[in-house]
């Protein structure tokens, strides 16, 4: 099967984070489970050169990506890639148990985003925010009656090479690595 010449996504299959150093090197990768939505765009702010009563040149400053995630249900590893902090685990069956701790001082730290949905015209359509920093909301709510949703949304910059997102239309559906 050929690729289409347009992907036509639907859904959204699976969001992966992977933590982000200062030096630019990947950590490991986690899974954002039961993944609602991943919507972005990109945004640029502009500065006008002005003379003899109009608009004589337009710059950007560099685009950047706001985005934002929601998924069902709460991952602490995962709500450590987006806001910093400490996951420990201790224990032994059946008394096993994950602990998050964030402290005033642990400043939210870089990740790369990446979201994979099916294509209906075959194969599948791939997302990735290279550097993100959730410098916006991070939220969950308990509530009577409901799951537990987490929400978070900030911006993605470029990374240390200059690439700031990426689409990929793949023939041949590929689980994100």
């Amino acid at each position: 099967m050929a690729l289409a010449s347009s992907a036509l996504p639907f859904g959204l299959r699976d969001v992966r984070l992977t933590p982000l150093s200062d030096a630019g090197v990947l950590g490991t990768p986690v899974d954002l489970p039961a993944a609602r939505t991943f919507s972005f765009s990109e945004a640029e702010d502009f500065e006008e050169l002005r003379g003899d009563d109009g608009v004589v040149a337009i710059r950007g400053q560099g685009a950047t990506c706001e985005w934002e995630l929601e998924a069902g249900g709460i991952s602490l590893d995962a709500w450590k890639v987006l806001s910093g902090g400490t996951v420990v685990a201790s224990g032994t069956t059946p008394a096993l148990k994950k602990v998050f701790s964030k402290n005033f001082a642990d400043s939210r730290p870089y990740f790369k985003v990446e979201g994979q949905a099916i294509s209906d015209s075959g194969g599948d359509f791939h997302v990735v925010i290279f550097k993100c920093k959730a410098n916006d909301s991070l939220e969950g709510e308990l509530a009577d009656g409901q799951f537990w949703l987490s929400a978070a949304s900030g911006e993605g910059i470029p990374n240390i090479t200059g690439n700031l997102y990426e689409f990929t239309h793949n023939e041949t559906a590929i689980a994100i690595p």
